[in-house]
């Protein structure tokens, strides 16, 4: 059986991607699933350094912690066309090998527009575009009208999108299944979390995506990164963190994301 590929997403940094892949990751191999993960934000490297940080705490703690097969890229303005084309080749041929083995493959893309991450996005079968709860954030989605605070137009994230959408369909590949998550939600409902909700949920009708379940702001979610562990793993004195209510309901979030986006069916 086929394998799917999953983009994490959003030409802006700071938005949670590399949580959000590594939660992903955990939670498909935690259901079975033959995973492998991609990071193409090389000279950041936050979702293989967190990839490496897990791989040590298992031995260290004798913990039979699942990783996923990983592959690292990374290209910027200084990479030249032709070594970009080679990464691009190679990045192809990755996803294509790690997908005709029937693995899930979790890419998690760089915080700046870039080639490689381009061809990232026109072989996503899923992608997931994990956004603050902030305007700032928003305007990558779309450019909102000061006077009425509604959507004006596309924003420049949602135009790369567009695009490649358009070169999987001269693929003819099949349409890609686009997600936002809000991220970094308030504990308290505020008007600007009733205002970005309203137009989130009216641009997605307009450029075709579903809005999902948002993740709550939570300190459990950076204090986890440097074991390498995610709260979908189990706590406990080898794991060297105690389940609270905070840790209960970050679950929760993540598994509902993970339902909405039909990536784990509800048993």
């Amino acid at each position: 059986m086929e394998g799917k590929i999953i983009v994490i997403g959003n030409e802006k940094g700071g938005t949670g991607k590399s949580t959000l892949a590594m939660h992903l990751a955990v939670a498909l191999l935690n259901e079975g699933n033959k995973v492998a993960s991609v990071d193409l934000d090389g000279r950041q490297g936050s979702f293989t350094h967190y990839i490496e940080n897990r791989a040590a705490f298992a031995e260290n703690r004798g913990l039979p912690l699942s990783l996923p097969e990983h592959f690292s890229a990374f290209s910027d303005e200084s990479t030249s066309k032709n070594d970009t084309d080679a990464l691009i080749e190679t990045l192809e041929d990755e996803l294509a090998r790690a997908k005709n083995t029937g693995a899930t493959v979790i890419v998690d893309t760089a915080g700046a527009p870039s080639a490689l991450s381009f061809a990232a996005h026109v072989r996503a079968d899923v992608l997931i575009t994990p956004v603050n709860d902030s305007l700032v954030d928003f305007d990558m989605l779309a450019k909102v009208d000061l006077d009425t605070l509604s959507v004006k137009s596309p924003g420049t994230y949602a135009q790369t999108v567009w695009k490649a959408r358009q070169k999987r369909a001269a693929l003819k590949l099949p349409q890609m299944k686009w997600f936002v998550a809000r991220n970094r939600l308030p504990n308290m409902i505020t008007r600007n979390t009733r205002l970005l909700n309203a137009l989130i949920q009216a641009l997605g009708k307009r450029i075709a995506f579903t809005p999902v379940g948002g993740i709550r702001e939570r300190l459990i979610y950076r204090e986890l990164f440097l074991k390498g562990l995610t709260v979908l793993d189990g706590a406990g004195k080898r794991s060297g963190f105690d389940l609270t209510v905070s840790h209960i309901a970050a679950r929760n979030e993540i598994r509902s994301l993970l339902y909405e986006t039909g990536l784990i069916t509800p048993s």
